[in-house]
């Protein structure tokens, strides 16, 4: 039995969920998102909760409960509070700045690197070496934030890369005479 499972996904104020077709639509005052529905799960939307139960007793229809439930709960948190994630840049010369639908990056190459902004999210830079991405998809503003981090990740031995904020770096001792 799933223990995330069991729990019914709480629908606050202001937030609409309907099932139509095979989708999960939930609207609210950050947008609309939408999560196609698995065959193996059944989902019922009841006054002020959203509950999900396997439709059979298989191993897979066990196995995707939890999840499923989880991913309905990311779409309702989403239009409600949304999803942030922070990076900070460290290293000599290293910078970030948002200029419109796109993010210039010096990271030590000898060209800048621009990154468009997907649709959705949302980058702002408070200062030269933060990165605040935001947005109502979980999974978008995730990948987005790793595709950032992938051109430059953070070395073990002086620290320098694109880190999450409060990411432990491992940090390994030099070379000894």
């Amino acid at each position: 039995m799933s223990r995330i499972g069991k729990k019914p996904v709480a629908i606050p104020g202001g937030v609409t969920a309907t099932i139509d077709n095979g989708t999960l639509t939930v609207k609210g005052p950050k947008g609309t998102l939408t999560l196609g529905l698995s065959d193996l799960i059944d989902y019922k939307v009841e006054e002020g909760e959203i509950s999900v139960k396997p439709a059979n007793d298989s191993r897979q229809a066990r196995a995707f409960w939890g999840m499923q439930r989880t991913l309905v709960s990311n779409l309702v948190e989403g239009v409600t509070d949304g999803f942030t994630k922070v990076l900070v840049i460290k290293g000599v010369g290293y910078r970030a700045n948002a200029q419109g639908r796109n993010l210039k990056l010096q990271l030590g190459y000898s060209h800048d690197v621009d990154l468009p902004v997907p649709e959705g999210l949302e980058v702002k830079t408070p200062d030269q070496t933060t990165i605040e991405i935001s947005g109502t998809d979980k999974q978008a503003v995730g990948q987005f934030a790793a595709e950032i981090r992938r051109w430059r990740k953070p070395e073990p031995y002086k620290g320098k890369g694109i880190a999450y904020k409060g990411e432990f770096i491992f940090r390994k001792e030099g070379k000894k005479r």
